[in-house]
């Protein structure tokens, strides 16, 4: 039976937001009805707020593709989680990246204008496309960006949210 990235991409939002509630925060999956934000986390006080957009990929792929919004920087309290939920059966584990907007934006624009400006393995020009990609590891994008440092980050969603 084939694989419905869209169930994929729905219990990705879930297990992220499980993983949010578990570390004692609010998360609301909005259900496609907010534009860029898969998930609204807050404090439990419901004082401060984190939108998070979710991007899903299989652990042991090279790439996850995020879109051309992920060139947009929407500032420090949006967070992208590159969500690698295992096809189930495998043997995978579950792995999470965990990435301030700014920082997405800044890499994935760098990326894609080096990759533009060079040529195809066929030495012909890249055509410009609405497709961004983010590289995993161990893999990094045409900038030299490696992801890795943000795996399981969750630390910088939770220091967005603390109550002083």
């Amino acid at each position: 039976m084939g694989e419905n990235k869209n169930a994929r991409g729905s219990s990705a939002q879930f297990f992220v937001a499980g993983e949010l509630c578990r570390r004692n925060l609010v998360a609301v999956v909005t259900m496609g009805n907010t534009p860029n934000t898969d998930i609204l986390c807050s404090n439990t006080g419901g004082t401060k707020f984190v939108h998070i957009q979710v991007k899903t990929f299989v652990p042991g792929n090279k790439t996850v593709t995020v879109g051309q919004k992920a060139e947009k920087a929407f500032g420090q309290n949006f967070i992208w989680v590159l969500a690698g939920i295992p096809i189930a059966g495998s043997d995978k584990d579950f792995v999470y990246y965990i990435i301030p907007s700014p920082i997405v934006s800044k890499n994935v624009k760098e990326a894609h204008d080096l990759w533009l400006r060079t040529l195809g393995k066929k030495g012909q020009a890249h055509n410009e496309t609405s497709v961004r990609t983010i590289h995993l590891p161990p893999f990094e994008s045409e900038n030299g960006w490696n992801i890795d440092e943000y795996k399981n980050r969750w630390d910088l969603i939770e220091g967005l949210l603390n109550d002083e």
